[in-house]
């Protein structure tokens, strides 16, 4: 397996990897991220998960996670929990470029429509923290979200359509 680079402005990520690809022979290729901008101290697991989308995209074998503590201080559980999350939606829209997960997709656009909450917090990539968002400010009646409440989108188009 071959290490890439940690920090690559989004324009030269294509390029990056196909370099990368060549030179080693396809060989497996593991990015660090990468990060995509250096400005953003803090949410540098925001910032990686954009690169590690594109480079995913375009063939990367593997990313590291990075954490909102990269680069000021060693993380901390919850830091290690969010950046490992963002990897994965990173490697999911990665993925998704390539034609690779769409059903998981499908199926939550399914339950988005029919406000199907458990099949929603079943198909998330994070249900502990779907469910505690969900429940700060819905009731188990509420079939919309908390947001819209009565004006949900979901909910007039769902009862306009069951009429006849």
């Amino acid at each position: 397996m071959v290490e890439g680079p940690g920090h690559v402005p989004l324009d030269q990520v294509p390029m990056n990897m196909q370099i990368q690809k060549r030179m080693c022979h396809n060989a497996p290729f593991y990015v660090l991220g990468p990060l995509v901008t250096d400005i953003a101290p803090g949410y540098d697991h925001i910032v990686g998960a954009i690169g590690g989308a594109v480079t995913a995209q375009h063939g990367a074998d593997f990313l590291c996670y990075l954490t909102p503590a990269e680069h000021l201080s060693l993380p901390d559980v919850d830091d290690v929990r969010e950046g490992v999350i963002a990897s994965k939606i990173a490697a999911h829209v990665g993925d998704l470029s390539r034609g690779i997960g769409r059903d998981r997709d499908t199926r939550m656009a399914h339950a988005r429509k029919a406000l199907d909450w458990n099949t929603m917090f079943d198909t998330c990539i994070d249900p502990v923290k779907a469910r505690r968002y969900r429940s700060r400010g819905c009731t188990e009646e509420n079939e919309g979200c908390s947001m819209c409440g009565d004006v949900c989108a979901i909910k007039i188009v769902n009862t306009y359509m069951k009429k006849d």
